[in-house]
């Protein structure tokens, strides 16, 4: 027997419950970050990547930059912090653009990205920091599977939020972060017109190039782990880019309701599940890890998402 839609009840219940547990249970040290000072950045001309220096030139000015913020943050006496941020102002670390404040954006590359004929930009989800070893192990990985040509752009442009919270189920933070997004990816198209460019969503990442999928000049969009986009729909998103999905089978986010509802205090959840056949992209085999495993190298996932970014069908591999 089908099974038969979720009442208007069941779903403003699961909906609450699903916000009230989030608020509930705190996230240790979520508010940390967020409080260290920082300095405002010096303004970057518009990206060039016409020449190595020009791109050399950029790296170093962002070096720069969080070589201040590592200052800031010792003086401030977040010493956890400013090593963070020492770090990233080593040599293997090459920053498109880097802001330490309110918690910390950067864009880290991934690859030779001048001359790269295949740009992925990875955009994350929940509880992802400027200190998060996966999000760039997984960038690692997949530049390693594209292999020469291939570039990743790993784009921490906003403010995540805690997974375990009220800003995990609403479209909030995705509609302050998409502008910036778009905006990042519109420059990034004008420096490398003959790339062809993949944004890579993952999670509440999802929803975030969802609102922005109207204005990213991209030939695919790949959600993944994805809670939902906020449209029930992939003719909703109004982008002319491929849209492709993927869950793998070992990941919690399907058990996730996948419904929108509007409650008093705002609208909750995102909607139709990516994965399943009315949305309408085109689905990918995403393997059996769990919910952080879709970059792990070796994975399916990873080896799908990288034909996607080269312009393959993962199905004719």
């Amino acid at each position: 027997m089908a099974s038969r839609p979720l009442s208007r009840r069941l779903r403003h219940a699961l909906l609450a419950a699903l916000v009230a547990a989030s608020v509930a249970v705190p996230t240790v040290g979520a508010a940390g970050p967020a409080a260290v000072p920082a300095p405002v950045p010096a303004p970057l001309p518009r990206l060039s990547l016409a020449t190595p220096a020009a791109v050399a030139a950029r790296y170093e000015a962002n070096r720069s930059a969080v070589r201040a913020a590592e200052a800031t943050a010792d003086a401030h006496g977040d010493h956890g912090r400013a090593g963070t941020l020492r770090a990233m102002a080593g040599e293997d670390h090459r920053l498109l653009s880097f802001d330490g404040r309110d918690g910390g954006r950067s864009v880290e590359v991934f690859g030779d990205l001048v001359g790269a004929t295949r740009i992925a930009v990875l955009v994350p989800g929940s509880d992802t920091r400027l200190d998060s070893h996966r999000f760039r192990s997984g960038a690692a990985a997949l530049q390693r599977e594209l292999g020469r040509g291939g570039a990743v752009l790993a784009w921490l442009g906003y403010r995540t939020p805690a997974t375990l919270s009220a800003a995990a189920t609403t479209p909030g933070r995705a509609e302050e972060a998409a502008p910036l997004l778009a905006s990042f990816v519109r420059e990034l198209a004008d420096a490398a017109p003959g790339a062809r460019l993949t944004v890579l969503c993952h999670s509440y990442g999802s929803v975030v190039c969802a609102e922005a999928a109207d204005r990213l000049p991209v030939a695919g969009l790949v959600f993944y782990g994805s809670p939902g986009t906020g449209t029930d729909r992939a003719a909703g998103l109004r982008t002319a880019a491929t849209v492709w999905a993927g869950r793998a089978t070992g990941d919690w986010i399907a058990r996730v309701p996948h419904v929108r509802v509007s409650l008093a205090f705002g609208e909750v959840g995102f909607g139709t599940d990516p994965v399943a056949p009315g949305f309408g992209a085109r689905v990918f085999d995403a393997g059996t890890g769990g919910h952080s495993d879709y970059l792990r190298p070796g994975s399916a996932p990873l080896r799908n998402m990288a034909r996607i970014v080269a312009g393959r069908d993962p199905a004719d591999a």
